[in-house]
This record gives structure tokens, C-alpha cells and sequence, in this order.
């Protein structure tokens, strides 16, 4: 996408390709999911050091707080018999949510990249197939396929189908236009201050048209909802969405 003087490029393409038979490629998103997995190892190494039982520090009251509150959402949504799931759904918030927020430092955001959220959404479909399967045995599972009656059963395998489908898309749409939208603006912002400042004559204005003025500090209004409103609901909405389908999966009211 050209804008006059401006390049506006969104990807994540292969910045580097191993020199391993015919090449393995890194992409932006293979590197920014490893930052991501890093960040949150670390978090937690350094919220869980040196627990205590009494006198406990403001590090350990946090950890516990975040403990507490994961295991109330999916309490909440699922029941105290799936609290096995208490470490998945808050794994899949944390990294759902520090990966919609990476781009606030400048970084391709891994949930602006489809294939990352289908890899979620896959999982996710194993867990609700697993817990039909569970709940009704694998008769039973394939016999909801027929229900209410036998013609329905490719549109029930349809529907079946569309929800990893629909769970994937529906983060990756909203990541990707809030990318898109702030990259435009960017480059807008930018263009404005080179045609700005170009209007003064001479060697200074030459110099300041060079310099994106514009672009400092009024693209951070909208972050407040496309990086950091928008990446937590998108975020909780995923997970909320996996405890409610695991919850019905296995008959759960």
C-alpha cells in the first residue's frame, strides 16, 4: 500500500530463512509468539519466587490474586468440576493478551497472523469434542450428528466445522483492523507533518518535514481502544467462549 512518499507494509512474512535443506522460515510471527512465551515465563518465575506463608510480599499478593481470579472465570462459566481446566483458560488469556498488546512496543502482533488463532481454535475443538465424547460416548456423539432428524446431519457437521472456524476468525479480524487502522493512521499522520513543515521554506523546513511530528502522541489516543481495549475483549471474549462450548460439550446447564 503506497501513500505518495509513504510505504505503509503490514505482514508477517519471513524475515530470515534457515539455511537447513530446501530452508526453514522465520517469520515475524514465529518470533514475536517466542517473545510472548518468554515475557510470560518470566512473569511467572518472578511472581512465583520466594513464596511465603505469612508476611507475604506485594509479588505474591498479585500472583495470588491472578490465581483467584482465573479460577473464579472459569468456576463462574464452567463449575467447580472443571477446575483442570484453570491453568488452560489462563494460559490462553495470558498469551492472547500479551500478544494483542505487543505491538505497543512497535512489534508484530502473532494474533494479527490467522494461522495463530486457528492453532488455538483447533485445540479448542479437541476439548469440546473430547468432552461430548465423554459425556455421551462416541454413540452418542455421533448420533447428535442426526438429531432432530437424519436430514440434518450435513449441516449439523457444518455447524460443528464453524465453530473453531468462527472462533479464530472472529480474533483475528478484529486484531488485524486494529493493526491496520493504526498503521494507516501512522502513515497519514506522518505524510501530514512532511507536507506541513514543507511549506516552510529553506534548509529547516527541508529538515523538519522529515521528522513525523504529527505521528507523536495522537496515535496514542486511539491505542486506548484498538491495542488496549480491544486486546483484552478479544482476549476474554476467546476464553469465555471456550469455557461456555466445553461447559455445554459436557452437558453442563
Amino acid at each position: 500500500m503506497k501513500l505518495n512518499h509513504m510505504d505503509v507494509t503490514i505482514n508477517g512474512a519471513p524475515i530470515y530463512t534457515i539455511p537447513i535443506g530446501p530452508g526453514i522460515p522465520i517469520s515475524a510471527t514465529i518470533v514475536s509468539s517466542w517473545i510472548v512465551m518468554l515475557l510470560i515465563t518470566g512473569l511467572c518465575i518472578w511472581l512465583t519466587h520466594d513464596l511465603k506463608v505469612t508476611n507475604i510480599s506485594k509479588r505474591q499478593a498479585a500472583a495470588e490474586y491472578l490465581v483467584n481470579l482465573a479460577t473464579s472465570f472459569v468456576r463462574g462459566n464452567m463449575g467447580v468440576r472443571f477446575d483442570s481446566f484453570i491453568p488452560f483458560v489462563a494460559a490462553l488469556f495470558s498469551t492472547s493478551l500479551v500478544s494483542n498488546l505487543l505491538s505497543l512496543v512497535g512489534l508484530w502482533s502473532p494474533t494479527a497472523d490467522l494461522s495463530v488463532e486457528a492453532a488455538w481454535a483447533v485445540m479448542v475443538f479437541i476439548l469440546i469434542t473430547r468432552a461430548k465424547i465423554r459425556s455421551g460416548g462416541l454413540g452418542g456423539y455421533l448420533k447428535g450428528f442426526t438429531e432432530p432428524i437424519f436430514v440434518l446431519t450435513p449441516f449439523n457437521i457444518l455447524s460443528e466445522i464453524a465453530t473453531p472456524i468462527s472462533m479464530a476468525c472472529r480474533h483475528f479480524g478484529n486484531i488485524l483492523s486494529g493493526t491496520v487502522i493504526s498503521a494507516l493512521l501512522y502513515a497519514a499522520l506522518s505524510l501530514a507533518s512532511h507536507a506541513l513543515f514543507g511549506l516552510i521554506p529553506g534548509a529547516v523546513g527541508d529538515l523538519l518535514s522529515q521528522i513525523p511530528f504529527l505521528s507523536v502522541g495522537i496515535p496514542a489516543f486511539t491505542g486506548l481502544y484498538f491495542d488496549w481495549f480491544s486486546g483484552f475483549m478479544q482476549a476474554f471474549i476467546f476464553c469465555m467462549l471456550t469455557t461456555l462450548y466445553i461447559a455445554n460439550a459436557a452437558g453442563e446447564e
